[in-house]
């Protein structure tokens, strides 16, 4: 691999870091000592009734750990008896001595105990955990719920474990900086230069990936996870493996567009490797979560006993009660694939981000918090693998993770030293386990940092007809069926009177699918009654400050999903009125042949037209029904692409032999005229299920609905 052959000679920067560690450590010996005296070492153990939370006893241990903490003992006694819950990881760091919060968070337990119990009994959830740090300590770690169902095993932040999914990129990124310092991987360089096993296709020549792309999901990959993941860790493949054999088509040139990218972060895990030496959850543990004290946090799959004996599980809702969900492991772990953390530990990472700790590398914490890279210089937008973003005029680093029936959100407010972390282990009701924790976020900034009064200033909006349309994420796949969501959920976008706009399906909110915007500069748009911005280039494309890692593209006419929706559900409704009218109108007529002496029966090639006809309608009724019912549950929907699963996997081989049923349909429609087959209605009903085929396979091949062997987009 790249440089291996001077990595013994090449460890300085490294070793470095290692001995910042030892000296942080030492010096947190000392001081620990000097303040004997003044300080105590005090063991709190609280409990708090459990509220709105089913099934979980009378009196639950919602924190029920030790807590080590450096504070005037009379401080302890009285902030217990007010009520307060106090976590502490471990001793401060040098790097993260406590200090004064800059803001006062009085009441905060008080606000998420009444919070959270209601998010969990709302949505169907089981199980939560919340962490606030404040001021270079935890200052609230508590768990909500159950972590096991059929146990009633309480979550503790300090044991329970819970799938990061893509927070673990905050880890990748980290890692990959820290070998940019030490000389072993270049930003600005071509990936290919560190790759051995294969390389990345040189699509756009003379302009290549780099780890700068890689870091800000602009290097213009495909998105493609369909089967990525596996139902048991035993199955799992190799990282290098599967970056070689999954591939994707490179759809634009670097730098040019942001699109969410799993692929991209795991081909910069990967880089991790190369220019390490070390497998990548190994170089991880090492270099990132051992120096911040991470101890029960695992990159590794499978997963150590430990580990899988303190896991939560993961659960959607279902009609008694909830679901196992699997689909959370796969060889991607640099994106969150079968990755593992304790809400105290993301405590800890927090901790460490907000007071730059040194012991991940020299700056490396604010260079992942800082934006790299805008697709509208006016809307917030990209760090590495985090999004900035902002809250009552208050720039916010943020960062969600999900995989099937776990989510997590991270919230970092760097000027007032606060982070928040959130995570659940169930999907929710129509999935909507991700919004709750945002949700949850934004009410405590609301609560504790709300906004200045600041009118907006708003400007002639001018003619805007030229953005109203429909949009499509730049994360869309062009390759996979993951394409046939945007049928269902893409943003349009409506120009009205004045210079005003209105949005459908920008909000991620899944309460606020409407949103109304007033112009505030050229393409530049202020929600009313809202934060959000929205901003148009001179290309057309739409960028958001609710979601700065997509942008959003302008579709053509005839690329427009209403359209694309109405020609399939006329063509499909014709399918299934033949399905169900040919048997009938094949027993009618079989009837009525014995009552007529002499009836001549039809040519055998019309009998089988016939028959052609019917299982053609029927493949396509029995395709139309299975997506209908997956696409019913986007919990279910998650899982089933992730691990390809038999109940969609079968579809597109069903659309598949429609397909070619269909062709032959439309040669005997042909046949039909020409040999004089049936009376004029019939063969005019014969020639609409022909054409009804080819508008409704020519969608299917557009959304990539066909296991065809070759690629039709």
């Amino acid at each position: 691999m790249h440089d291996l052959q001077d990595h013994h000679d090449d460890r300085g920067n490294a070793g470095q870091r290692r001995q910042r560690i030892e000296r942080h450590t030492r010096q947190d010996h000392q001081d620990d000592h000097h303040s004997g005296e003044l300080y105590r070492y005090v063991r709190i153990v609280h409990f708090v009734r459990s509220t709105g939370v089913p099934d979980t006893g009378p009196i639950s241990p919602q924190v029920g750990r030790v807590v080590l903490m450096k504070a005037h003992l009379t401080r302890i006694l009285a902030t217990a008896l007010a009520g307060t819950v106090i976590f502490t990881a471990g001793p401060a760091t040098a790097s993260a001595r406590p200090v004064t919060p800059k803001t006062d968070l009085s009441g905060l337990a008080e606000m998420v105990d009444r919070i959270v119990p209601e998010q969990l009994a709302k949505s169907r959830i089981p199980g939560a955990a919340v962490v606030v740090v404040s001021g270079g300590r935890t200052v609230l770690a508590k768990g909500y719920g159950v972590a096991d169902v059929a146990t009633r095993r309480p979550v503790d932040p300090r044991r329970t474990g819970f799938f990061t999914g893509s927070l673990a990129k905050l880890f990748t990124a980290t890692a990959a900086l820290q070998l940019v310092d030490d000389g072993k991987l270049d930003l600005r360089a071509d990936v290919n230069r560190y790759l051995t096993t294969f390389k990345i296709k040189d699509s756009y020549p003379g302009r290549p990936v780099t780890l700068e792309h890689l870091l800000t999901y602009t290097a213009g990959f495909d998105d493609d996870i369909v089967g990525l993941a596996e139902a048991d860790p035993e199955d799992v493949g190799s990282l290098a493996d599967s970056l070689a054999d999954r591939q994707p088509r490179r759809v634009r040139p670097p730098g040019t567009r942001v699109a969410y990218d799993n692929y991209g972060m795991a081909l910069a895990g990967h880089l991790v490797e190369s220019a390490s030496g070390q497998p990548f959850a190994q170089y991880v543990e090492q270099h990132v979560l051992k120096p911040l004290g991470m101890n029960a946090t695992s990159l590794a799959v499978p997963h150590a006993a430990a580990v899988d004996a303190n896991l939560a599980g993961a659960y959607r809702p279902s009609a008694d009660g909830y679901a196992t969900v699997k689909g959370q492991y796969g060889p991607w772990a640099p994106t969150g694939t079968g990755s593992v953390s304790t809400p105290a530990d993301m405590g800890r990472f927090m901790l460490a981000q907000l007071n730059d700790d040194p012991r991940v590398g020299e700056n490396v914490a604010r260079r992942l918090r800082e934006q790299h890279y805008a697709q509208d210089p006016r809307i917030p937008a990209m760090g590495y693998a985090f999004e900035q973003r902002s809250r009552n005029g208050h720039r916010l680093i943020f960062k969600d993770g999900e995989v099937p029936g776990h989510h997590n959100v991270m919230a970092l407010l760097p000027e007032q030293n606060i982070g928040v972390y959130v995570v659940f282990n169930g999907d929710g009701v129509d999935g909507v386990a991700d919004w709750n924790g945002q949700s949850l976020v934004n009410r405590i900034i609301d609560q504790y940092l709300p906004a200045k009064a600041a009118s907006t200033r708003t400007v002639p909006g001018g003619d805007t007809a030229r953005y109203a349309g429909t949009y499509r994420s730049t994360r869309t796949s062009r390759t996979s069926l993951m394409k046939v969501s945007t049928l269902f959920a893409t943003p349009s976008v409506q120009a009205n009177a004045g210079g005003t706009l209105t949005t459908t399906g920008l909000s991620l909110d899944p309460e606020r699918t409407t949103q109304h915007w007033v112009p505030i500069g050229p393409g530049l748009f202020q929600e009313r009654d809202g934060q959000a911005k929205i901003a148009f280039d001179d290309e057309g494309t739409l960028s958001s400050s609710m979601n700065p890692s997509e942008a959003l593209e302008k579709l053509a006419w005839s690329d427009e999903p209403m359209l694309h929706m109405v020609l399939s559900g006329l063509s499909a409704l014709v399918f299934v009125l033949a399905f169900l009218a040919l048997p009938i109108t094949a027993l009618v007529r079989a009837l009525r042949g014995r009552s007529r002496a002499g009836a001549r029966p039809h040519p055998a090639g019309a009998r089988v037209a016939r028959l052609l006809a019917w299982i053609t309608a029927a493949l396509v009724t029995v395709f139309v029904g299975g997506i209908a019912m997956t696409m019913s549950d986007p919990n279910v929907v998650m899982e089933l692409t992730s691990l390809y699963a038999p109940p969609l996997a079968v579809l597109p081989i069903v659309a598949t032999a429609g397909l070619v049923f269909s062709v032959l349909v439309a040669g005997c429609a042909v046949a039909a005229w020409a040999k004089g087959w049936w009376a004029r209605p019939g063969r005019l009903c014969y020639t609409a299920l022909a054409l009804a085929g080819v508008a409704f396979f020519k969608i299917a091949m557009t959304y990539n609905l066909l296991a065809l062997p070759f690629p039709t987009n």
